[in-house]
Parts: structure tokens; C-alpha cells; sequence
């Protein structure tokens, strides 16, 4: 009798305590969201589709799919962080909150490979960052690089940066990134380089210090302004060093739409100019302006991408400034060194790619020449597999003759 005395009296406090806690929910899909909330750090740090999409959950049926994949993209965006998710009682009846925690850290080190990639022309290219968690509005960053896709020279080296996430507001942030790379070429280019003597030289090391401001006047609208200052230090015909200082500035608008339940649209597009002057103390003017521009849809399983981009160099410009086509992601099946073994000035192209569920068939086209010189188009086909961020693809170019195909694979962000 005493034991049941105790624990009539002991009851009320435990169920008053497991009300606190309240316990997450077993709940399905006849509940609706009532709000989507998000507990560790600013909404402002999201990016804006994400954002958009957290947004959009409010007012429809729990679905746990959908939640689930959200918290996929959470870790995504904050890699190293402890993320999960609660499900609350909402005021409404028959109502849930989503809350979403990401746990902070103390001192510590991410380690996140943005790229892996295999091409059977080019070899290995590569690039693992760590950084330190946020601490407030700061992050630090620490990479290593070996890179033969984006570039006629395979850079290798060490890149580091700083970037202050807010500056007064959530619409400013400030950045400083420092890139130190040893240089080496293709035998193609230094056979090409001797027959153009108007094109500047190789350089063995290439040093950037890049501070840049960047801005967020409106929704969807990024405008990015700094300037870069690059030490070139030549090889031929004698070891001296180079100065390449630039102004440099980004406008970007990224805006997704739905104009139904079943699709959904997405819009990138961007702007881009790197203007070296004597002002800046710079050994080469020139004025690089580079313009993209990507539509997405999205029906079901179904995904249709057309991704753009032009561009336009004048002036005297070092090697790295040249445009290129040929790699993981311009005319996919043909050898950018085959090509255009110096680059271009003048450059466009078009990718256009179906996929459904892992798999990928895609179709490039292009064209890369020089001032005064007649444009050639050239075209290529592939097909692959692809799933978060890694993929398998066989590419082949359209021309006459044989066709030697192109296998690409790795992990690509």
C-alpha cells in the first residue's frame, strides 16, 4: 500500500516533466506543417534555395521524404556540423512544427572534398578544404589543389581564405582569399607557344591575393566587387617576375519557380569582368568579361538543363585568363589541347542535358577562336550516371573519321 501511495503521488510529477520534454511526434501525413523552424544558427546563412524550399513545407502535408531531404541538404551546406530534426505539436489541432537543430561546435577542423574527378585526357585533378566551424560570423579555410580540367596548365598548390559571413548586416559580407600554385604544361601548348610569339609566355608559379565585398541588394541578386593581385614568375626566356592586377567583379541572380505542384524551375545567370590595368601597377591590360546562364526544370523524376556561357577577352592577358573548351564540362569528348592548345579570346557554348532518376545523356556545343579568325563549331554527345554530386560518363565527340570517346568519373560540386 505504501509503494502504491508513493506512486500515486510520484505520477503527476513525471507526466508533468515528460510534458516539458515534449517528445517528437509519430506523426503521417494527415497532419499538416504549421510553421518550419531552424534552432543553432541565422536563417541569413542558409542559401536562398534552400531557404525557399524550408519556406515552402509550411502549409502542406508532413511528408518525411521531404524532411528527410532537407536535412540532407542542411549537412550539405554545413558540413562537420551535428544536424537533426524534432517534430512538435503545432497550436492548430491536427498541426505540426518541423525544428530543425544544428548543433554547434567547438574549435575543430572539417575536412570536404569539393572535387575528384578522373578524365582519360587530362589525368587526375583534385581539390580537399578544411575548415574551421563557424565562431559567430567568421570562417576560415584551408585547401590543397592539383587541377589539370578548368585551366591550359595544371596548377597545383595551396589555397587559403577568410570569409566575415555578415558585416553590419546580413545583406554585406567581406572575403580574402590567398593562392599559391606551381605551374605545369602540356607539351602542346609549349609547341603552340613558340609559333605565337604575340601570346605571353608560361610561368612556373602563379601567387593571388584576392580581397573581395560581396552584396546582397535584392532577392536572388548577388553582386560581388575587389580586385585580385597576381605574381606571375616567368620561365622563359629568363626567370623574372610578372605582376597581374585586375579589378574584378561578379553580378549573379538566382531565383527558383514553381508554376505548378509538378514543376519546378530554376534560374541562374551571371556576369562577370576582370579588368587589369596600369593603375593597379599591373605588366598586362586587358579586359576579360565571361556571361552564363542556366535554366532548369524539373517534372517528377525528369530534370531538363540548358546551361550558357560566352566570353570575350581584349587586350594582352596571361595563359590563365584564356578561355578553353574541352574538359569535365565544355565539349565533353574532345581534348581542349586538340582544340585550342593556347586558348581563345573569343568563346561560346551550350550544354544540354536530360536526366531521369541516375541517369544522364547530354549534348554539347561550341566554339573557341580568336580575334579576326572565323568560328568553328564544334559538337559532342555522352551519356552517364550520376547521383549526389558523383558520376560516371562516356563522351564522344562528332567529327569525321575515328572517334576516340572520352571516360570521365568522380565527384564533382
Amino acid at each position: 500500500m505504501k509503494r502504491l501511495w508513493f506512486l500515486a503521488l510520484l505520477l503527476p510529477t513525471l507526466l508533468a516533466a515528460t510534458h516539458d520534454r515534449q517528445p517528437q511526434l509519430n506523426v503521417n501525413s494527415r497532419y499538416t506543417v504549421e510553421a518550419v523552424e531552424i534552432s543553432g544558427i541565422e536563417e541569413a546563412k542558409l542559401s536562398k534555395p534552400l531557404r525557399e524550399d524550408m519556406n515552402k513545407m509550411a502549409g502542406e502535408k508532413f511528408d518525411q521524404s521531404a524532411v528527410d531531404r532537407l536535412l540532407k541538404r542542411l549537412r550539405s551546406e554545413f558540413p562537420g556540423r551535428s544536424i537533426f530534426h524534432k517534430v512538435r505539436r503545432g497550436v492548430q489541432p491536427e498541426h505540426v512544427k518541423v525544428v530543425f537543430v544544428v548543433a554547434r561546435h567547438e574549435i575543430g577542423f572539417n575536412m570536404v572534398t569539393n572535387q575528384a574527378l578522373y578524365h582519360s585526357k587530362e589525368g587526375w585533378s583534385g581539390t580537399a578544404e578544411i575548415s574551421v566551424p563557424d565562431k559567430g560570423d567568421n570562417r576560415f579555410s584551408f585547401g590543397v589543389v592539383s587541377n589539370a580540367d578548368d585551366l591550359l596548365e595544371r596548377f597545383a598548390g595551396i589555397r587559403a581564405g577568410y570569409r566575415r559571413l555578415r558585416l553590419g548586416t546580413s545583406h554585406a559580407a567581406l572575403g580574402f582569399q590567398f593562392e599559391s600554385y606551381h605551374q605545369i604544361w602540356n607539351r602542346t601548348t609549349l609547341v603552340a607557344l613558340r609559333r605565337s610569339p604575340e601570346v605571353p609566355g608560361i610561368y612556373r608559379t602563379r601567387q593571388n591575393f584576392e580581397p573581395t565585398l560581396t552584396l546582397l541588394p535584392a532577392r536572388g541578386l548577388q553582386l560581388t566587387v575587389g580586385t585580385s593581385f597576381q605574381r606571375l614568375q616567368t620561365q622563359f626566356p629568363a626567370a623574372r617576375t610578372e605582376a597581374s592586377n585586375a579589378v574584378v567583379t561578379t553580378l549573379r541572380y538566382d531565383r527558383q519557380l514553381e508554376d505548378s505542384v509538378a514543376n519546378r524551375h530554376r534560374l541562374e545567370a551571371g556576369y562577370s569582368l576582370r579588368a587589369a590595368t596600369r593603375t593597379l601597377s599591373s605588366d598586362f591590360g586587358y579586359a576579360r568579361h565571361f556571361w552564363d546562364f542556366r535554366y532548369r526544370l524539373a517534372r517528377g523524376k525528369n530534370r531538363l538543363e540548358s546551361n550558357f556561357t560566352a566570353g570575350v577577352l581584349t587586350g594582352r592577358a596571361p595563359l590563365f585568363e584564356r578561355f578553353s573548351l574541352g574538359n569535365s564540362y565544355t565539349l565533353r569528348g574532345w581534348n581542349k589541347f586538340d582544340l585550342a592548345p593556347l586558348g581563345g579570346t573569343r568563346m561560346a557554348h551550350n550544354a544540354l542535358q536530360y536526366s531521369f532518376r541516375a541517369f544522364r545523356a547530354f549534348y554539347d556545343a561550341g566554339a573557341i577562336w580568336n580575334r579576326g579568325q572565323d568560328a568553328a563549331p564544334k559538337h559532342s554527345l555522352g551519356v552517364g550516371v550520376g547521383h549526389e554530386g558523383f558520376m560516371i560518363a562516356l563522351a564522344f565527340p562528332v567529327k569525321d573519321g575515328r572517334a576516340e570517346p572520352v571516360f570521365m568519373a568522380g565527384l564533382i560540386f
